[in-house]
Formats: C-alpha cells, sequence, structure tokens
C-alpha cells in the first residue's frame, strides 16, 4: 500500500450510525492532543477495509511509528530532510510541519524558504534542525 507523505494521522475506527441516520467515524483524542488534527477543519479521509484478522505486514509498516505511548515523532537525530518554511515561531524561526503536523524549528530561515536539514535534537512534539543547504 503506497502512503502520501500528507498523511496526518493513521488510526482504526469503526463506521457508526446516529440516530438521525448519519454514519460517524470517530477520531481519537491523541490526534488532536497530539496536534494532528484540529476541530472544525477539513480533512480528506480514506477508509481502508479491514478483515477482522490480523493485522497485516502493510498495516504493520503503516504504525510502525505508534506505540504503546502514543505516536512517536517522525523524524531521528541525524536525519537529512528537505522542508519548506511555512511560518515564524515568537522567537523568529522558521517553523516546517512534516507528517501528523509534527513541527520543526529551523533557525535562520524565512517563510517560503526550501531547504536541506539535518535534525539535531528530537523532542516528542517538536524538533530542531540546521540548514545544511539551500533548496531554492
Amino acid at each position: 500500500m503506497e502512503i502520501s507523505e500528507k498523511l496526518l494521522c493513521l488510526f482504526s475506527a469503526e463506521v457508526r450510525e446516529t440516530d438521525d441516520g448519519e454514519y460517524v467515524v470517530d477520531v481519537p483524542n491523541r490526534e488532536i492532543d497530539t496536534g494532528s488534527l484540529e476541530p472544525g477543519e477539513t480533512y480528506r479521509v480514506a477508509l481502508v477495509a479491514h478483515d477482522g484478522g490480523t493485522a497485516s505486514a502493510d498495516d504493520a509498516d503503516a504504525t510502525s511509528t505508534r506505540s504503546d505511548d502514543g505516536p512517536q515523532p517522525p523524524v531521528e537525530p541525524g536525519e537529512m530532510r528537505y522542508v519548506e518554511i511555512e511560518d515564524l515561531g515568537k522567537q523568529g524561526d522558521g517553523i516546517a510541519r512534516v507528517e501528523r503536523g509534527y513541527v520543526i524549528i529551523v533557525p535562520d530561515t524565512e517563510v517560503g524558504e526550501r531547504v536541506k536539514i539535518e535534525v539535531t535534537e528530537v523532542k516528542s512534539n517538536f524538533a530542531v534542525g540546521e540548514v545544511v543547504e539551500e533548496a531554492g
């Protein structure tokens, strides 16, 4: 199964019918708590059938970044990535977002810059990266 780089989160849920005849998929609280999704926003949803048996290799690959403690950061120290600076933080540092809306702070950058970075520090809710190359 091909997984888009735009994937914000991945979870299993049951489709249920409400009393007024609508169908609902409940989003786990952890996706809101980690900042992957924002209440009131609109998202594209893909549904993949589950056979009810054990998870397939594709399912295991897609969820390998998760543990029992919730989502793990999608980056590791020393990792090289191309990112686009989307915003500026309160102290003027560039902010890029990657999988699931995870934030990477990139000092000395401007909104709209596309740069190659090396991830230097990883925390549960953000990372810090240093520019190694201007990408244009």
